[in-house]
């Protein structure tokens, strides 16, 4: 019979959320650690974390909160939100996401929980996803190659001017600036510009036609809303050596002439209009185009065609020698992923309309915007447009006053100066929006009669003639089922955290529970626009400054920047305020960073971003840091030396001891201290990047905050800084966040980056509590721990703390078996996908090797399972090892297996089909398919196509 509970506290205690996030119950870890002959977690965390580092007391964060509570909580602050009809444009407009596609794409764990495309096989459906995005951005713009998103507009913009300098012949330092570009694109590009030391000149396309520069970017159209002619701007630009980009809107060039055949070199913009909801700022896909003779300048991924090993075509990301992760300081960029999820929607969205769907919703809103145009002008009122798509510029009385009658109307419109108003109308604009706003600009229209003789505000020199969206599958999934269909054939060749772990090192894919996802759907958090009125944002600010405090408590710091909105991002945003903090002293000369060889690929590329010059610090044989080469490095550099970026644990899975000796090193010589957040999930409750010595660190919130990667993205990257930091943090010129660093120029381009997915983050510390999260991290040791003691024995593990524990990861070695049998790590990645797993982080930080991160949230049933996996592998390679199999032909060199491979009549190889693909019992109760064949990743990039391939392609 069952005991009955003892209080209404163990009842409570019982419902609390820490034990369905953590995956190993009582008596897993109980097991798990008596294989690791250690007593309790605690005794396994003293010999893992450093004493000299571990926080002398608990976390003060709130107690846990059952998940229904936390969910009526935030709801609390949602509803201190007001959701008015915001027309403010600069670049966020209202949009309608498709309910087949809210319910199955941005609420589906089968594509939100999926992770960066590294292991192509088995992600062929957000990849070919990906690659219609590309070809919806290239059709539009009318350029020949386009990425797989950026960040947002204004750091795309930034990118622009970066990749100008990279193949502009001019020697001009200077970079042009249009007049009419978004305030909050010139403020971002005035932060990158400061780093690279460009000298930025704002002027008229008049003005821009004459100058001496290398580049130049242009707005079509304007952030006025003028639909300019850009094309004689250009060839005067160009002619002069300049390279041009052209910001501009992907549903306007639904109608208007394409950048490319104004004479682009290079078109840039958001997607979010394409079905992603504003979200106060984000997350948004950024595209980003150029012309094909430019395409390894090009920042960001680009996925390309190539063939698998059966010649069927497959798909993959191209030409990864231009990225951070294998280029460092000399990458084109610091982005190591993209706005994966977000893409992907925007590029559903115009699979889902077609380019006739698509027409019609650009056409009717320029056509209300005619209208309302029309009303004005009949009205007596002074519109300044010549020309328009979506947005004008109003002349009236008293801005204030009419902006504050439009807010009582139910409507956001911007005030632009003292005698000036903008409008702009998107997708979700009405008849009745149009009737309501011409009362409260004093006039009387009526709709329907306008419509007959209202002229169209778009010139006709500049209407769109060339077809767009040809491909069939923009004209093929027009139907709900059908598109429904096609959704979920993409999905099922992906491997996402719905089918198995997927334990990428330094990478944290934890549990992303459903609850923390809730509320991003919303209406008081999705129809915010970044730049409402801050009346109407207050459940918003309230809810990111409670999630900062916490990141403060959790991380030691004195302040907390939530701007960043990608890990890449925090890492620049806290170097920029290191320089910023060195220049106010009078010490803009220090300009070197010392990067030890363990540290992320991204943090070499970063400091080049800043102007910093770039000094590696040697590791010893056990993983740690060489202190001495430190030592000696900061001592040579002392009189310019800016920082250390150190990643604390180290990549190498291992609590550096002498990480407080290292940062005074730094300090001792007028150097700051960056520690990169991105093995954070090691330290949450234990220690602290503050407590141990660092003066500025990231937070990948998509990483240990239980923000989902969503195939390679969306994140966010908030900074936290110590004291004397904290007046040269990224701010915003169009909607300042109080603080110490107004007047600071930002790093994105919203106040608060990517703020509709920050409510995860909020949820999951809220359910935690400061107990939880101490009991996730000490848990997370456990499983990298257990993990690393029973392969141990099957696999040389390759580094380990001063007393044979790892942290958070494990990197286990396999030089020594493609010594002996020729069998390599990418061969043991491929061969997971038919035990069903995803490959862990391949050859870094150390080539040759696979490091492995379990994460808390995995149970000791999963870690099994993918340990058994493992060890098959191994007794696989062993049969190499004795000649049971061919060096050439086995399991090993032939995977990934696919149905075609067993179904086949023809079967020649020195292993049975089973053995192919049913290597475990377990493998056949859920079995994972990949969908091709090993890629060739040589012929993809000398065969380079990053467009959609026709159909009967795929069919074959």
């Amino acid at each position: 019979m069952t005991s009955l509970p003892q209080s209404l506290l163990a009842l409570e205690q019982h419902d609390e959320f820490i034990g369905r996030h953590i995956g190993p119950d009582a008596n897993a870890q109980q097991q798990m650690l008596a294989t690791l002959n250690v007593a309790s977690l605690d005794a396994l965390v003293a010999e893992t974390v450093p004493a000299a580092i571990r926080l002398p007391a608990d976390l003060p964060l709130p107690a846990p909160r059952r998940e229904v509570d936390a969910l009526a909580d935030i709801a609390a602050h949602a509803k201190k939100n007001v959701v008015r009809t915001s027309l403010l444009g600069q670049g966020y407009y209202d949009t309608l996401t498709p309910k087949v596609i809210l319910r199955n794409v941005l609420e589906n764990p089968g594509w939100y929980t999926a992770y960066t495309p590294y292991q192509a096989e088995i992600a062929q459906g957000r990849l070919e996803s990906l690659l219609n995005y590309q070809q919806m951005v290239i059709d539009l713009t009318g350029l020949e190659l386009a990425n797989a998103s950026l960040l947002d507009e204004a750091t795309a913009a930034a990118e622009a001017m970066a990749m100008a300098r990279r193949i502009s012949k001019s020697k001009s330092n200077v970079f042009f600036v249009d007049a009419a570009v978004f305030p909050q694109t010139l403020d971002v590009l005035k932060t990158r510009a400061h780093g690279f030391g460009f000298e930025l000149r704002v002027g008229t396309l008049d003005e821009a036609a004459g100058a001496d520069v290398f580049g130049a970017l242009l707005q079509y159209p304007g952030d006025d809303g003028e639909v300019r002619d850009l094309a004689p701007a250009i060839a005067a630009l160009k002619a002069a050596g300049a390279v041009v980009a052209v910001a501009t809107d992907l549903l306007a060039l639904v109608l208007l002439k394409s950048p490319g055949e104004l004479g682009a070199d290079i078109a840039l913009g958001s997607a979010q209009r394409f079905g992603v909801p504003m979200g106060f700022g984000g997350p948004h896909a950024a595209f980003f185009a150029t012309r094909d003779e430019h395409k390894r300048s090009v920042p960001g991924r680009i996925i390309g065609v190539s063939v698998d090993a059966r010649g069927k075509t497959a798909l993959r990301m191209a030409l990864q020698t231009r990225e951070q992760h294998i280029r460092r300081e000399k990458a084109n960029s610091n982005i190591c992923t993209s706005q994966v999820l977000l893409a992907n929607i925007a590029g559903l969205y115009a699979v889902y309309h077609g380019p006739q769907g698509l027409t019609r919703i650009a056409q009717r809103t320029a056509r209300l915007l005619a209208i309302f145009v029309a009303g004005l002008k009949n009205g007596g009122v002074a519109v300044q447009n010549a020309s328009a798509f979506d947005t004008v510029r109003i002349a009236v009385a008293d801005s204030a006053a009419l902006v504050a009658e439009a807010e009582v109307a139910g409507y956001n419109v911007r005030r632009v100066a003292a005698g000036t108003v903008a409008v702009s109308f998107d997708e979700t604009t009405t008849r009745a929006d149009v009737a309501a706003l011409w009362q409260v600009f004093g006039v009387s229209a009526d709709v329907e009669k306008l419509d007959a003789d209202a002229a169209s505000l778009i010139p006709a020199a500049l209407q769109r003639t060339s077809a767009f969206l040809t491909h069939p599958v923009f004209n093929s999934y027009h139907t709900e089922h059908e598109m429904l269909r096609y959704m979920k054939r993409l999905e099922n060749k992906d491997l996402a955290l719905n089918h198995s772990m997927i334990s990428l090192g330094s990478c944290t894919m934890k549990l992303n529970a459903t609850s923390e996802m809730i509320p991003i759907t919303w209406p008081e958090f999705g129809r915010i626009h970044p730049f409402a009125p801050a009346e109407q944002t207050t459940g918003y600010v309230a809810m990111i400054e409670e999630l900062a405090e916490w990141l403060r408590i959790i991380t030691g710091f004195d302040t907390v920047c939530m701007q960043p909105n990608s890990g890449a991002q925090g890492e620049y945003a806290g170097l920029v305020a290191i320089q910023r903090y060195h220049e106010s002293r009078g010490d803009a000369h220090r300009t070197v960073c010392l990067i030890p060889k363990s540290a992320h690929g991204t943090n070499p590329a970063t400091a080049q971003m800043i102007g910093l010059s770039v000094v590696v610090v040697d590791c010893d044989e056990a993983g740690n840091v060489d202190v001495a080469d430190l030592k000696a490095k900061a001592e040579k550099h002392a009189a310019e030396l800016s920082c250390l970026m150190i990643t604390y644990p180290s990549t190498h899975g291992v609590f550096e001891e002498a990480v407080r000796e290292i940062c005074d090193i730094v300090h001792g010589f007028g150097g700051q201290v960056y520690m990169d957040g991105a093995n954070l999930n090691a330290q949450v409750g234990l220690t602290a990047p503050g407590f141990i010595g660092a003066d500025v660190s990231h937070m990948n919130l998509h990483k240990t905050f239980c923000i989902p990667h969503g195939g390679g993205g969306p994140g966010m990257g908030p900074i936290g800084l110590k004291a004397h930091l904290a007046p040269f943090v990224p701010n915003h010129a169009v909607r300042a966040v109080p603080g110490e660093s107004v007047g600071q120029s930002a790093v994105s381009a919203a106040p608060y980056g990517s703020a509709s997915i920050l409510p995860i983050s909020w949820m999951y510390v809220a359910m935690m509590g400061g107990s939880g999260l101490k009991q996730a991290t000490s848990v997370a040791l456990l499983n990298a721990n257990y993990v690393a003691s029973q392969l141990a024995g099957h696999y040389p593990v390759l580094y380990t703390g001063t007393r044979g524990r790892v942290a958070h990861e494990c990197i286990i070695d396999i030089r020594p078996i493609k010594a002996a049998t020729g069998v390599s790590e990418v061969d043991i990645a491929k061969r997971l996908m038919d035990y069903g797993f995803h490959a862990p982080t391949m050859s870094f930080p150390v080539p040759g090797t696979i490091m492995i991160e379990p994460t808390e949230s995995e149970s000791k049933a999963e870690l099994d399972r993918f340990i058994d996996a493992l060890i098959s592998i191994r007794a696989e390679i062993a049969r190499v090892e004795d000649g049971s199999w061919p060096a050439d032909a086995n399991p090993l060199k032939n995977a990934p297996h696919t149905q075609a491979d067993v179904m086949g009549a023809d079967w020649d190889r020195p292993y049975s089909r089973e053995q192919a693909v049913f290597p475990l019992a377990w493998v056949r109760d859920n079995k994972f398919w990949p969908s091709v064949n090993r890629i060739d990743d040589v012929y993809g990039d000398r065969n380079l196509f990053c467009a959609c391939v026709p159909m009967d392609e795929y069919a074959a």
